[in-house]
């Protein structure tokens, strides 16, 4: 027991004669190490990209509510007659009429 950690530690399993299994594992463990820790670096950026356009969301649609309700002050029958009052325009006094048309049958 002690001798075959003494070996391990000494790094023998290297540079024996069936070494070339143990480089083959450890070439491969080292190149899937690799792979996963690329694939998580991946996953944390992918992350951070959706909690920056969660955020962008947010602030585009709170922008979009702001010009809605400005838009819908601006559209509002007292904020109109107030920006045409300058120009002498004032509201009817006397309130539109529907105009009925009958179309005339050809003979």
């Amino acid at each position: 027991m002690k001798s075959n950690i003494n070996n391990i530690l000494k790094g023998k399993f290297l540079v024996d004669e069936d070494s070339v299994k143990n480089w083959r594992m450890i070439i491969f463990l080292s190149v899937l190490a690799l792979v996963m820790i690329a694939s998580s670096h991946k996953a944390d950026q992918k992350v951070y990209e959706i909690a920056r356009l969660k955020e962008q969301v947010a602030e585009l649609r709170s922008e979009s509510v702001d010009a809605r309700v400005n838009l819908w002050k601006l559209k509002t029958n007292s904020s109109v007659a107030r920006s045409l009052k300058g120009r002498g325009i004032k509201p009817a006094d006397i309130p539109p009429r529907k105009i009925k048309v009958r179309s005339i049958k050809s003979r």
